[in-house]
């Protein structure tokens, strides 16, 4: 659990908030649902998006992938 809680830490401090918050509703919620979750897969359905189209939508927004 406790590395859980540190890549989701790693994951909110290094986001672009600010670049996040300006993407449309759909896609700004799955990027906060990835940064809090880890779970890019589901994020991706939540957008819908395709998990590479997601995935580019992430580095983007500076979220990084924490394994």
């Amino acid at each position: 659990m406790e590395l859980l809680e540190e890549a989701r830490e790693i994951r909110r401090r290094e986001a672009d908030w600010a670049y996040i918050d300006m993407q449309p509703p759909r896609l700004r919620a799955a990027l906060r649902y990835y940064v809090e979750t880890g779970d890019f897969r589901t994020a991706a359905r939540l957008a819908g998006l395709g998990v590479e189209e997601f995935l580019e939508r992430a580095r983007e927004a500076k979220i990084p992938l924490v394994l």
